[in-house]
Order: C-alpha cells, then structure tokens, then sequence
C-alpha cells in the first residue's frame, strides 16, 4: 500500500505544477483518477504530508545527520482549494470508460468560417492589422470600439471605449480581476446556487466570503389527483422549463445581505440552471440592491446570444435596469458565442470607476490580452451582424441551431427515464433522475473530489452512468455549499454543446442500457 501512496503522491505533485484546464485529458490523470478512486479523503491529506515529512533517520551511528527536508505548503488562502475537483475526476472517468462526455462545456466543433479567417488576417502583416504586439491594458481599440457600440445600443447610453471597456484573458480572468479590485478580506459576495465553481474559488482567493442564496426548485413530478369516480387522474406538469423550475426566493436573497456584503454575481442565461432572470425578477433585485447600496453587482452574460425565445424569454442585461448601470459589471467573452472557448477573448463593460477596478488589477497580472485574438474577436462580432446561413445574423443562427441540439439531447434524456429541464438559454440541461435507481454499491464509493461523505446521490449516479451506460454527466452538488448539497440529489448536469453524432450516440446508449427494471 505504501509504494501505491507514495506513487500517487508522486503524481499528485507532478500535476500541481502543471496548469491544469478542464479541456486537457491525458493519460496521467486518467491514471490518478484510477488510484484517487480507491482512497478516502483522509488518505489524500496523508498523501500531501507526506511530501513535507523529514526522512527518517539512520540506525547507523556512522551516518552523517539527516539534511532537513525541504518543507512547502501553498498559501493559506488557497486551502480546500488545491484539491482535485470534478473535473479532475469525471473527465479522466469518461476518457477510461470510453463515454460519451456531456460534461464539459465547450463545442467539439471549430468556430465559424469567418472567424478563422478573421485569426489569419490579424496576424498576416499584409492585412496591415498590427496586432502582433503588446495591445493597451484597457482593452485592444478595434475590439474596444466594436464593444462601445455594441454595448451603447443596448444599454440605450453612450459607452466611452476609453474608460468603459476591458479586455481580459476570457471571462473568468475578467472576474478574478474584478474581485481581487473590489472585494476586501473578509467582505462578502452573494452567490446563487447551484453556482459555478470558478465564482467561489475566486471569491475566496480575493479573501472574500461566499453567501449562498439557492434558487428553489418548484414541484417538477406529475401530480395525482381523484376524479368524480375516485381514481387517480395524471395532472399535466405545471413547471417544465428551467425558468418555472427554479426560482429566486426575493426575501432569502435580501436577507442575505448584511455590512459586510460588496458584491452581488448574476449569472443569466444561468449555469447551470438554463435559467433566464425575467424582467420582472430583474426589477425586484434592483429594487433590492438600492436598499444596499454598498453592494457592487457582476453581471455574467457569457451566453447572452445563446437564448431560444427572444419574444418570450428574451435576454435581460441588469445593467439596464433604473439606477443600476452605475454599480454593475457587465462580464462577457467570445469563446462560447463563436465556438472558440481556446482564444480566450473576454471583457468587462462598466462605468469607469468599476473598470478601473479591473484595470488596476489587470495591469499588474497578465497587462493585456494576446492582441491577435482581440483583434480577431473585434472583427467576427462585426461579421456576426450580417446574415448567415439564410439566417438575419450569425446570433439567430446560432441561437437556433442550440436550440435544435437542444431538442435532440431532451429526446435522448428521456431514453433514460429522466425528465429534462428545458433551458432558456445556455447549453446545459438540468434533469430530473429521480426516475432512477442508483445501485447501493455506488453510493458507498469514497473518491477525493466528492464534496461530502457519504457521497451524493448525484454524485454516485453520474459515476454509475459513465461506468456502465458509457455516458457522463456533471453533477450538481458540485456547485453547491455543503449545506445545500441535498438540493442536487436528483438532479444532473448534460451539455449540448456537442455534435449531433455525438448527441445522438448517448440517446442510443440511454436506449440500449435502461430497460423497466432499471426506471422506477
């Protein structure tokens, strides 16, 4: 067992220097998957002492005095937070069990046509765009300006692309900027649950404290109810979509806020729910926030292009709300909206107090972001603006064609006995399982990255579908507080964002694999 461990160990530390992102899959964290799964929490914590323990010494009185091991601990700040999580497990799962991965999300498909065009230009001298070189801190202009009016047009004001506009290395550098400028230690940041994971990390390193406010889920089964002859009638569901599904309690969220509270993050379309935030909802939390003025909300529209009933659902930025472009952050990027999660292209919208938050920050990290791909970016939200496709825009074209692949991963869910969560908008599906029997052996499994033990019913399922169906999902307790991991239980996370081969392939193994004994 000791040769296993130290192994392991080995490995672990190899991989804590190596910079780890949720798209790379190899061979050596598929093969720490394999041994983490064998060993508790508390194993893994004897593990990384053992790399700062002191040898041993010599039973020999002939031997010289021992040499001190070297001893490292990262920073305090960081702790709970360099170990594995569920990327680090689910993603080497599925690469051992060959399953089809709805996990992640990010397309397995190259980004439009004139966006890679767009790359080969900036970067070719003969296009004369001079983008080979450092950009300004704030923001490339190009992209800058593309931004201003864009962003002019909607929020029906002018945004000055001088002061107004940041750039930064994809939205979750714009955020961690944002923090690290406007959190203090031991200042607070209200979080809606289920919350992506990238906020609570990032609020913790910025030595913020998160406060959970979780969006309620309303009655999804189908109800029974007697008719005039006494037996049981199947009542139609009443909450199917993600935005009926989960609502935000407007009274816990206000209750939530205390002195200490700086910052409010607003995801909408919402990871992971699908959810879109009315205007109706819109208007209550502004309502809210003007009571609490020492509050700074960040507003996080990464797939604000990808929504599915403009008429119905539409997108809503808060920044637009009355009184409210003053005191919010509006956070975005490129990677989703044009298939290209690789470029790295994000930026912040604001007034320039809050982007001077940013800059302040900004300029002492990474100074900019690469110049070729803002400079690319600033040219394909251009070409995103005329028809495509035979649609009026790049953004109806792809709108619709999530929707579609929308539609077809809903079909393959319910191969499985489980009822979807239609999204607004986004790419993920949260699903009702509780149609499913998880089988007792999996419950009882211990892995390093499960967030509370015994592991949860989400958590065990999606370990049993990549085992045996050849399917993998996220689970959602992932993005929950301790406290409200049982909130997740019968819930799972599926992207879309794939092809329809790919699609289609997990509703063919759904189909294969569940059969009535398996459904309850």
């Amino acid at each position: 067992m000791k040769s296993i461990v130290t192994a392991v160990a080995q490995l672990f530390v190899k991989q804590q220097q190596q910079q780890h992102h949720t798209c790379n899959i190899n061979h050596n964290l598929t093969t720490y998957c394999k041994a983490i799964t064998t060993l508790s929490s508390s194993s893994f914590r004897n593990i990384k002492s053992m790399s700062m323990s002191k040898p041993t010494s010599s039973p020999s009185s002939s031997s010289p005095p021992a040499t001190p091991a070297f001893s490292f601990q990262v920073a305090s700040r960081l702790k709970g937070l360099d170990k594995p999580t569920v990327w680090h497990e689910f993603s080497p799962l599925a690469n051992e069990y060959n399953a089809v991965n709805l996990g992640q999300g990010f397309p397995d498909w190259d980004p439009p046509p004139f966006a890679i065009s767009s790359m080969a230009q900036s970067i070719d001298p003969s296009f004369e765009r001079h983008a080979n070189q450092y950009a300004r801190s704030y923001a490339h202009m190009p992209l800058a300006r593309v931004l201003a009016d864009d962003y002019s047009a909607r929020f029906q004001r002018t945004v000055d692309p001088l002061t107004e506009i940041a750039t930064a290395v994809g939205c979750t550098n714009a955020l961690y900027c944002a923090l690290q400028g406007i959190i203090n230690p031991g200042e607070e940041v209200l979080l809606l649950e289920p919350a992506f994971d990238v906020y609570i990390a990032q609020t913790k390193i910025a030595g913020g404290v998160c406060k959970f406010v979780p969006l309620r889920s309303s009655t999804r089964a189908k109800k029974k109810k007697k008719n005039e002859d006494g037996h049981d009638d199947d009542e139609e569901e009443t909450s199917v979509t993600a935005n009926q599904v989960f609502q935000l309690n407007m009274e816990e969220l206000e209750n939530a806020i205390t002195d200490k509270t700086r910052a409010f993050i607003l995801n909408s379309p919402h990871n992971p729910t699908g959810k879109m935030f009315t205007r109706e909802e819109m208007l209550q939390m502004a309502e809210i926030m003007k009571r609490h003025p020492q509050v700074t909300i960040i507003a996080d529209e990464v797939y604000e292009h990808i929504v599915f009933d403009e008429e119905k659902s539409p997108h809503i930025s808060f920044a637009t709300m009355p009184g409210m472009y003053d005191r919010t952050l509006t956070l975005s990027s490129s990677g989703k909206t044009f298939s290209a999660t690789g470029w790295k292209v994000g930026w912040a919208v604001g007034p320039e107090h809050l982007i001077h938050a940013v800059t302040s920050v900004q300029q002492w990290v990474n100074f900019s972001a690469p110049t070729p791909n803002q400079d690319a970016i600033a040219q394909c939200l251009v070409k995103a603006r005329e028809p495509y496709l035979g649609y009026a825009s790049y953004y109806k074209w792809v709108a619709e064609e999530y929707k579609r692949k929308r539609g077809l991963l809903c079909d393959a869910l319910r191969e499985a006995g489980m009822e979807p969560i239609v999204p607004e908008g986004g790419f993920f599906i949260m699903t009702d399982t509780s149609g499913i029997n998880v089988p007792e052996e999996y419950l009882k499994e211990k892995t390093v990255a499960m967030p509370t033990d015994p592991m949860p019913r989400d958590w065990a399922l999606s370990r049993y579908l990549t085992k045996e169906v050849g399917v993998t999902a996220i689970p959602p307790s992932a993005f929950y507080d301790v406290e409200n991991v049982p909130l997740a239980k019968n819930l799972l996370r599926f992207a879309y964002c794939k092809g329809d081969d790919t699609i289609m392939e997990a509703g063919r193994r759904f189909k294969k694999f569940f059969g009535k004994d398996k459904i309850v």
